[in-house]
């Protein structure tokens, strides 16, 4: 086996050993349903999920490694419409940790994965956030949300507000550190990443007042694109 490998093996064992991870698992029953990962890297997190589970990454090398192991990986990226049209199946769960804040448009994505679930599916998202005891950014643990990869930033606050303004309905928002959500909760102003679970709200739509300033953009538009709503 390569460094390379010993290196990637390290990633695997490393979820397998995460209480964190455990918990949220546990608590969606992930290694029982199809779950649709979004960048899922080398696929450490995907091992773990049920049948008809399915990863997604642009990492080449990434795709080579997870299919050795027998997973399911396409190479592609979420935000390319191309790309997610042609994912046909429908998933019980879309997983995506770690990726939030790096996409160019969150709220387009929170839109468009919906069409990506079953009925009554679930969006579990987990996302690097500022913690609300700012001094804690003095200490390296907590400064990740803060990396120079992100292109956008959040608080346990924001992220809710982000999430449920793009239509779904946020039952959870836990660090997941412990199994109890009232020890989670306790201790919320220091975590610095916190997983977000929603369901689609069916009778989501844009205020009045955003739909106006929606229609006033469609003034710019080009000829032949298509009219916004």
């Amino acid at each position: 086996m390569t460094t390379a490998d010993q290196r990637t093996e390290r990633r695997f064992a490393a979820v397998a050993a995460s209480r964190t991870f455990q918990n949220v698992r546990d608590a969606f029953y992930l290694e029982t349903k199809s779950v649709l990962d979004i960048g899922c890297s080398y696929g450490e997190f995907l091992a773990h999920f049920g049948p008809g589970s399915v990863g997604v990454t642009l990492a080449p090398e990434g795709i080579v490694y997870a299919r050795a192991r027998g997973l399911a990986v396409r190479e592609g990226n979420i935000e390319d419409a191309a790309f997610l049209s042609s994912i046909t199946e429908k998933f019980d769960v879309i997983y995506a940790n770690n990726i939030f804040e790096h996409l160019y448009s969150p709220h387009a994505f929170l839109i468009e994965v919906k069409k990506l679930l079953k009925e009554d599916g679930i969006l579990v998202l987990g996302v690097p956030c500022v913690p609300g005891i700012s001094a804690l950014l003095r200490f390296k643990k907590f400064r990740g949300s803060l990396s120079a990869e992100h292109i956008n930033f959040f608080t346990r606050d924001t992220l809710r507000l982000t999430v449920e303004r793009a239509g779904w309905i946020v039952e959870r928002v836990r660090g997941f550190r412990f199994a109890s959500a009232f020890l989670d909760h306790i201790f919320d102003a220091a975590y610095p990443h916190f997983y977000v679970a929603a369901r689609v709200d069916g009778s989501f739509d844009y205020s009045e007042k955003r739909k106006s300033e929606l229609r006033g953009y469609a003034r710019f538009a080009a000829p032949d694109a298509p009219e916004t709503r």
